[in-house]
């Protein structure tokens, strides 16, 4: 195992594990800033609890996953140096404005909510965690802004000796078309991943029927609707993105869709087993003219398969393999949408059931709306397994080789990029069973005890 293996291998499983945390946060930010709304709204004293027990779970994902983000940056001067050195003129300013702006903000104003309770007027406190939701969310802006460059470079220059890209448009960067077909579908997929865990949880207090139920019974309501509307815009902003992905990195489309050869109208695969070594299909299911459907919206229209793409590129970029590895990014695919699917079918029960104020479900349909928290986090993961190995062999598509930004071996020996990744491995897991604890300790606690005084609903 060379270097080159071992820092793709060390940034993947850490960056996979911090997106377990980022999109909860996404979430269920909005989520706390709504239930205070509704508090600051009604002056019922039931959401301010409902606030205060979603924020502490929020509190506790949010802690974890910074300490997640911030070794991953670590990694670009260490395992990445050449990449670095590379793009770090442009690579550097999304993630210093994302650090000084949006953290800085977000951070400040998290302090200001948990300590400003019974201090700051009702409506001033309320607006504290919506610019903290506000402020998380413009952070995975920024983040976006800088891996959008790596997707669909846009806005700069190649220095005079070819060594490195200088940054000559600032907001060309910003609104590169790849960040706002991106954002949103990262967005989109945090409300999920916040719904289904509001969904999960108080259904687990609604069977118990252990205290109070009638709190759950809102906080449920309210996560199945934001559950549905979550999976509808993360359907459509994944949509959106399939269609510009097919325009700027086809070999991508083409790779999730097991396409060897070229079709007009091209088929959409069910199921396929390939052969990568001969680039053909073993046995496959299609539906005609599906893809081109889904790349045009229409029921005809020219996909590029592997083939004739790799030829392309080899005029383009020179001799090589520019052909990403087929199997993963097949299969990371389906099981995105699988999950996305199966979230959509799961809200619209959840919707189903709570808009008739009913809460006496049959236990296949609660133990699938309990489950279906775990369903966000496979397809979160796959997604990005797909839009960071479909781009291979580029880590900057068309400008450099994934081979080309990895550390010298006589910087950064393979055995301390080891042992590096074997300790980082080590702390996520002690992180990730610790915020599963503290989550569930608080989830299973359940919400504070009622005033005397609380209004009734």
């Amino acid at each position: 195992m060379d270097a080159l293996f071992l820092a793709r291998l060390q940034f993947a499983l850490t960056s996979v594990f911090h997106f377990f945390f980022v999109p909860l946060t996404l979430g269920l930010s909005i989520f706390v800033a709504i239930m205070e709304t509704a508090y600051v709204k009604t002056g019922n004293e039931m959401y301010k609890r409902l606030t205060k027990f979603w924020g502490n779970i929020f509190l506790i994902n949010f802690a974890v996953g910074v300490v997640t983000g911030i070794v991953m940056e670590f990694q670009f001067g260490l395992n990445w140096s050449q990449y670095s050195r590379f793009v770090g003129d442009i690579f550097g300013v999304p993630l210093a404005i994302e650090a000084l702006l949006a953290f800085f903000l977000e951070s400040t104003f998290l302090g200001i909510w948990v300590f400003g309770w019974e201090k700051l007027p009702k409506k001033l406190h309320a607006a504290t965690i919506w610019i903290v939701a506000i402020a998380s969310n413009l952070s995975a802006l920024w983040i976006l802004v800088a891996n959008s460059f790596m997707q669909s470079p846009v806005g700069y220059r190649m220095s005079e000796d070819g060594s490195r890209a200088e940054m000559t448009d600032f907001w060309a960067l910003l609104f590169n078309p790849h960040v706002w077909v991106q954002f949103p579908h990262v967005v989109a997929g945090g409300l999920t991943t916040g719904a289904f865990l509001v969904i999960a949880i108080s259904l687990y207090h609604i069977i118990r029927k252990k205290g109070e139920t009638e709190p759950f019974k809102k906080s449920l309501k309210y996560g199945s609707i934001y559950a549905f509307v979550g999976t509808v815009l993360v359907t459509l902003a994944g949509h959106t993105q399939m269609q510009d992905i097919l325009k700027t990195q086809p070999m991508k489309v083409a790779a999730a869709e097991a396409l060897w050869e070229s079709e007009n109208p091209a088929s959409f695969s069910l199921f396929t087993i390939g052969n990568e070594a001969e680039l053909r299909d073993v046995f496959s299911i299609r539906i005609p003219g599906m893809l081109s459907f889904l790349a045009y919206n229409k029921f005809e229209g020219e996909v590029k398969g592997i083939k004739e793409l790799q030829a392309e590129y080899e005029e383009t970029y020179g001799p090589g393999d520019y052909i990403p590895p087929v199997a993963i990014s097949y299969w990371s695919f389906r099981m995105m949408v699988g999950a996305g699917t199966l979230m959509l079918m799961t809200a619209a029960l959840a919707l189903f059931y709570v808009l008739r104020d009913r809460y006496d479900f049959p236990k296949w349909a609660s133990t699938l709306m309990f489950w279906s928290f775990l369903l966000p986090y496979l397809a979160n993961s796959t997604g990005w397994l797909l839009a960071e190995i479909g781009r291979q062999p580029w880590i900057v598509f068309g400008l450099l080789k994934t081979e080309d930004a990895v550390s010298p071996a006589s910087v950064v020996s393979s055995a301390e990029v080891m042992f590096s990744m074997i300790v980082f491995v080590l702390i996520y897991a002690l992180l990730s069973v610790l915020d599963v604890y503290l989550i569930k300790k608080a989830a299973i606690a359940g919400i504070e005890p009622a005033e005397p005084n609380e209004g009734r609903i």
